[in-house]
């Protein structure tokens, strides 16, 4: 007879470990098991973003995400401290390079004071005594955004989760489920072995599989996950203290991709980007990306087509640029003239797991999805990782709710 667990959490990103760590923390005698199809923690998104810890500036007023957002930095930077893991307050800057951007600027420095986000507005003389290396017209400073490294962080929730007796099971994947009036059971493969576990209650944090597990279930979904590859660049190490802040464009507010910038990583080096070119692979971080079933599923479902026709000319620019370098390196240009074409080095890619709905929509705020024994994580945008503490809050006051 199979062990009947009181928790099962689907998927070891930085959500889902978040999650099962504040089950064992307000349950100490549930019993829940984390299973990751992966061989380690931290394998997709989690391992594969710029590290940002965000303030919380982009997001609508009275959203999951501006609510998430806010309180999860204050709450990463608390547990960062608590366990030392190394935290660099940078801070950020939004550079408008032109009119248009400006105006955006100003209309985003509101939405900054309506989210209660402290930032100062700049002109371009205070731009240039804090950054003489960045060109632009004017930015706001977002003092308080820092970097880390997120899978330190996964790494660390799972070592306090697996002291409070929780379970972590690697290299085991979901095949199928099947919901019954008493548990949930999931039929997994570990290392070519079948294995069946069952649990009263199943959360779900599957990421770029979020659709795939909801389904699975049988939740009759209208959205479907479409992943756009975030690519990246290094630049040189000669280049390491070409800026002090984090540096971002000012963002289109019609798309939820934040445009190419300069990050700071906490371990000294400086990123450019991503951009966010359509990916053919939910998985794929190589150059060369294709699988059969990934392009089939999202080629005959129509709510593809509609968000790629409604952003065709976006698609095209960033497909161009991420096969034409010099077209890349123009967008960093804009606000950092001085860089050159040798200064982006290869760096790793990111693939974005983002929801769209069957009309087209680009589903920005974070979805979910519920039966009577599980709960389904079904869209977890950026930023997912700074938020992941109220986000596992979030799930656990849901769980209680429905018991």
């Amino acid at each position: 007879m199979n062990r009947l667990y009181d928790y099962i959490v689907i998927g070891g990103g930085i959500v889902g470990i978040s999650t099962a760590w504040q089950l064992k923390q307000r349950q100490p005698d549930c019993s829940v098991l984390v299973v990751e199809k992966e061989s380690q923690l931290a394998f997709h998104q989690t391992g594969h973003n710029s590290g940002v810890i965000h303030a919380g500036v982009y997001y609508q007023p009275g959203s999951l995400k501006a609510d998430f957002c806010k309180r999860g930095a204050a709450a990463t930077k608390a547990f960062c401290a608590k366990h030392r893991i190394p935290v660099e307050n940078c801070g950020k800057l939004l550079v408008a390079t032109d009119e248009t951007e400006k105006q955006r600027m100003k209309a985003l420095y509101v939405r900054c004071q309506q989210n209660q986000i402290d930032v100062e507005l700049l002109d371009q003389k205070q731009l240039h005594a804090l950054e003489p290396n960045v060109s632009g017209v004017g930015a706001i400073l977002v003092p308080s955004t820092s970097i880390v490294d997120y899978r330190l962080v996964t790494a660390k929730m799972s070592e306090e989760f697996q002291a409070l007796g929780g379970e972590v099971v690697l290299a085991t994947q979901v095949n199928s489920m099947h919901e019954g009036n008493e548990s949930v059971e999931l039929h997994c493969n570990h290392a070519g072995n079948s294995m069946t576990y069952q649990c009263k209650q199943l959360v779900a944090c599957g990421g770029l599989m979020a659709d795939r597990l909801a389904a699975m279930i049988g939740i009759p979904i209208d959205f479907q996950i479409v992943p756009y590859r975030g690519e990246y660049f290094k630049l040189a190490d000669k280049h390491r203290d070409i800026v002090k802040h984090l540096i971002y464009p000012i963002p289109d507010p019609d798309l939820p991709f934040l445009g190419v910038h300069l990050t700071r990583m906490i371990d000294g080096s400086v990123t450019v980007g991503p951009n966010a070119v359509q990916g053919w692979k939910r998985e794929g971080y190589g150059r060369v990306n294709i699988s059969l079933t990934d392009c089939w599923q999202m080629l005959t479902y129509s709510g593809f087509w509609r968000v790629s026709w409604k952003h065709l000319w976006t698609g095209i620019k960033e497909f161009r640029n991420s096969h034409w370098k010099r077209g890349y390196l123009k967008l960093v240009g804009k606000y950092c003239p001085s860089i050159q074409l040798g200064d982006l080095e290869p760096y790793p890619t990111g693939v974005r797991a983002q929801a769209v709905m069957k009309d087209g929509t680009l589903v920005h705020d974070f979805l979910f999805a519920e039966t009577p024994r599980s709960l389904h994580v079904c869209n977890a945008p950026s930023p997912a990782a700074t938020s992941a503490i109220p986000i596992g809050e979030y799930i656990c006051d849901k769980l209680s709710a429905s018991q």
